[in-house]
């Protein structure tokens, strides 16, 4: 009976060290871990990436994917140890980090049979977010926080102005479409469509040019167009980003003098210097 009990507990130490390990930040080991977990991850994607390099595939193909089952197999541990270590294991499964874990080593065993899918392992990339817990960037959430407000608070004028842009690029496309001809290579409105949208936004490949000077004109007046409304998005979000800024700033209120306008991360009044408390 107490060799039973004592093994228990042994068993339950040997779980709360690993967890302490791989699910902590705050000791040594456990930073320690997470950086060798995310140095792993990038050396494994970095062999997914050089084998699609046709030069070296073809010398070093053999032993790269030798190198991606060698992460495959650390991963996969990795993976069933956190299920084993963890208090709630479906909660992990289910959380984002334990969907991530997973997906990250289906790729290779889902190649055996679909050799296509071993490109997917560039997933494992989403798990260097880790690095966010590693560093203590949480903190900066709430200003993630403010940006996806104001973005949220913005979308019906962004998405107007896009549909804006999406109506001249139809009106400009059409008329290239009527002036130039296939034989200038527009051949389809979809096409000169196309076209309008590279011009607008600046990028000007230069696949598809004009040829008449009606149809040099019409692109000179997209270009003009494309200059003149190109900070159109950028002023909306940046006029509710500052809104959401000053509400932010506003609802931290210094509960002594009762006097807002502090920094999201202060912790003292700048004018009483009484603590600040949520």
């Amino acid at each position: 009976m107490g060799d039973s009990v004592s093994k228990k507990t042994e068993g339950e130490t040997r779980k709360q060290l690993l967890y302490r390990v791989i699910f902590g930040t705050d000791t040594p080991a456990g930073k320690r871990f997470d950086l060798i977990l995310i140095t792993a991850i990038i050396a494994s994607v970095a062999a997914v990436m050089l084998d699609t390099v046709a030069s070296l595939s073809a010398l070093h193909h053999e032993r790269l994917l030798q190198v991606e089952w060698f992460f495959t197999a650390l991963f996969t541990v990795e993976y069933i140890t956190r299920i084993y270590c963890s208090p709630r294991p479906f909660r992990y499964m289910r959380s984002f980090y334990g969907i991530v874990d997973l997906f990250s080593i289906l790729p290779t065993y889902l190649m055996i049979f679909f050799p296509d899918l071993g490109f997917l392992l560039v997933i494992r990339l989403l798990r260097v977010l880790r690095i966010f817990r590693i560093l203590k960037l949480v903190r900066y959430l709430s200003e993630m926080n403010i940006l996806m407000r104001a973005m949220m608070q913005s979308r019906r004028k962004i998405f107007i102005f896009f549909s804006s842009v999406l109506v001249l690029s139809a009106i400009f496309g059409s008329l290239m479409f009527m002036v130039e001809g296939p034989e200038n290579g527009f051949s389809s409105i979809p096409k000169s469509i196309y076209w309008t949208i590279v011009t607008i936004t600046t990028v000007g490949y230069g696949d598809i040019t004009p040829q008449t000077p009606l149809g040099q004109v019409i692109a000179a007046v997209a270009m003009l167009t494309g200059y003149s409304i190109i900070a159109v998005p950028t002023g909306i979000l940046t006029a509710e980003l500052s809104q959401e800024m000053f509400k932010e700033k506003k609802a931290n209120v210094c509960k002594a003098c009762q006097r807002g306008g502090h920094d999201v991360d202060s912790s003292f009044c700048k004018f009483c210097g009484a603590e600040i408390r949520s």
